[in-house]
């Protein structure tokens, strides 16, 4: 990890704080904060993906230990997508793309959080199943994404399923935290089994975003996030997004 003098870490390990929290209130692991905040700071690529997905573990699971307990997750529409993404997540998260490319795939994807967390979204009730095909290879996709980055795949899921009506937010906020958790394991191991390349700080930022994730997970079960607080954290990926273009 990038030697960080003592206020920049503490900087740091706020920042991801206040991520788990936000993204936890809505169903997320929060892996695009995370990389957002390590890409402030300058970190290397080689320690962000790894470091982002085991977070997200950490995060996503105690997000879908609440959300399943409270009742909101739907078993049906979740396993399809599972289905597709697991295997693509585990090569995704074996391969290791040059600086650049990484540093360019992941801005992309912190500039689509950005615009996830910016949309204004209403709740409705779901009005329509997803097709298993369609379900399966979205999955997918979404999988090899995850594995690559070291996002969860939650913050493009969780816009598919309030688009087309297939989930209420309550049902998607579940459904995305159980998707991030298995699509994060798996690139891990993907990870784990070609590059074992981890941060020396990884505790001190898994406990920054347990701490986090501890209220956001609150907030999800009983309301979710205010909206003014994931306009902050969309201001946030947008600027660590810029940041990573124009390094790239």
């Amino acid at each position: 990890m990038e030697i960080l003098t003592t206020p920049e870490l503490a900087a740091l390990l706020a920042l991801i704080a206040f991520a788990a929290l936000l993204y936890s209130s809505v169903g997320h692991g929060g892996a695009s904060g995370y990389l957002a905040a390590m890409a402030l700071f300058g970190l290397a690529p080689m320690f962000m993906k790894p470091a982002a997905l085991t977070m997200n573990i950490a995060v996503a699971g105690l997000v879908f230990y609440r959300l399943r307990r409270a009742g909101y997750f739907d078993a049906r529409l979740f396993w399809p997508f599972a289905l597709g993404s697991i295997p693509l997540a585990f090569v995704g998260g074996a391969l290791t793309l040059p600086g650049g490319i990484y540093k360019i795939l992941v801005a992309v994807a912190l500039l689509v959080a950005a615009a996830r967390l910016l949309w204004k979204t209403q709740d409705h009730e779901a009005s329509s199943t997803p097709n298993i095909w369609i379900a399966l290879v979205s999955g997918a996709g979404l999988g090899l994404l995850s594995g690559l980055t070291g996002v969860g795949g939650g913050i493009f899921l969780s816009p598919l399923l309030l688009l087309l009506r297939w989930a209420n937010m309550r049902t998607t906020a579940a459904v995305s935290a159980a998707f991030i958790l298995v699509n994060s394991i798996a690139g891990l191991a993907g990870h784990a089994a070609v590059a074992a390349t981890w941060p020396t700080q990884l505790p001190a930022l898994m406990l920054a975003a347990l701490a986090g994730a501890v209220i956001g997970s609150e907030l999800a079960v009983r309301r979710l996030a205010p909206v003014t607080l994931r306009r902050v954290l969309g201001v946030v990926l947008v600027i660590a997004g810029a940041k990573l273009l124009f390094s790239a």
